[in-house]
């Protein structure tokens, strides 16, 4: 292409040579359905430059390569060149300059390409345009059927893949969805484990701190008799308002006073305590949900300091009950 326009003072683009190897230009013209005007030229001859300069440059043949309706795809080039030699053969091109003209043929096959017009030697420009213009109506119809099935096929495979896509999209859709659903049904049925979970805890808590308080009243020491007189009095006020007072011997742990308040109402209940021996929970570590507290002045008298109740208290006490948690019933309220 540079040695054409350099040599024959060719504006860049007067022609528009195909800028690929024979190869490409034939496959482009198969895929798309287009007219393959094939150049060879052989520098050797005598007729080559009258053959640019009057037939190859002129205008009628430059407007009719140029104009889009007519979809050509111009490929030129010198036989001195392998690659176009090669083609002068396949051609079996025996005079030159050579115009040849190939297209797809429908009725050979869906593949077919064939030349259907060949000009070879020096030619006149409007003779050129002549012949090309006269071969490509005679295969013109058989070209448009092919564009035409070539379209709905294109449209066909358009359909197909939007049907296909939108069916990919639907189906990633469904998939996400149910991927939602069983995250959900998992979080659902996680969420019911853990509440069944809570539940049993509880239950088997209660369970198990009803069966220490049965256990821990049957190992409330008895209360001294009223001629013991070392004895330690204590008044209890109960969270009920009840109040209850109680002597204990003098070496009684403050745990004792407390287990008393804790077990207060197996204690009253003479079915739990006659019953046979009731076996300390196993695994249950019992923790006494309130504290014991004289008014005035105020003070706690807890558990992790130790002692005995005559230590901590002396020989008499007026003491309230202070819960230090709620029970499972404020709690709920609470939630609520």
């Amino acid at each position: 292409m540079r040695e054409f326009e350099e040599e024959y003072s060719v504006e860049p683009g007067t022609l528009p040579f195909q800028e690929s190897g024979y190869a490409q230009a034939f496959d482009l013209a198969k895929r798309e359905l287009k007219w393959l005007l094939v150049v060879l030229l052989s520098p050797e001859h005598d007729d080559t430059a009258p053959y640019i300069r009057d037939t190859l440059l002129a205008p009628e043949v430059v407007n009719f390569i140029k104009d889009p309706q007519n979809n050509i795809v111009l490929w030129a080039g010198s036989v001195q060149d392998s690659e176009a030699y090669q083609v002068a053969n396949a051609f079996r091109v025996n005079k030159f300059p050579f115009a040849g003209l190939v297209v797809h043929v429908p009725s050979v096959s869906s593949t077919s390409m064939a030349i259907i017009c060949r000009a070879s030697g020096p030619i006149p420009p409007s003779e050129l345009v002549t012949k090309l213009q006269t071969s490509m109506q005679q295969r013109a119809e058989e070209l448009n059927r092919a564009r035409q099935d070539r379209q709905e096929q294109q449209a066909s495979r358009s359909v197909r893949e939007e049907t296909n896509s939108a069916y990919e999209r639907s189906l990633a859709q469904d998939r996400e969805r149910a991927r939602q659903k069983r995250e959900a049904e998992a979080a659902r049925e996680k969420a019911e484990q853990e509440e069944n979970d809570r539940t049993e805890r509880k239950e088997q808590d209660a369970r198990d701190r009803e069966q220490w308080r049965r256990w821990r009243a049957q190992k409330i020491q008895d209360e001294p008799s009223a001629d013991v007189k070392e004895a330690t009095r204590i008044s209890v006020r109960m969270p009920s308002g009840e109040r209850i007072v109680r002597r204990f011997a003098t070496d009684s742990a403050m745990e004792e006073l407390y287990a008393f308040v804790e077990c207060y109402d197996e204690l009253q209940d003479e079915g739990h305590l006659s019953e046979k021996e009731v076996p300390q929970p196993q695994g249950y570590d019992h923790e006494y949900a309130f504290q014991l507290v004289s008014p005035m002045p105020r003070e706690v008298y807890d558990l992790d300091t130790g002692g005995t109740i005559r230590s901590r208290i002396g020989r008499s006490g007026n003491l309230i009950v202070e819960k230090t948690t709620l029970d499972d019933e404020e709690e709920d309220v609470e939630a609520e």
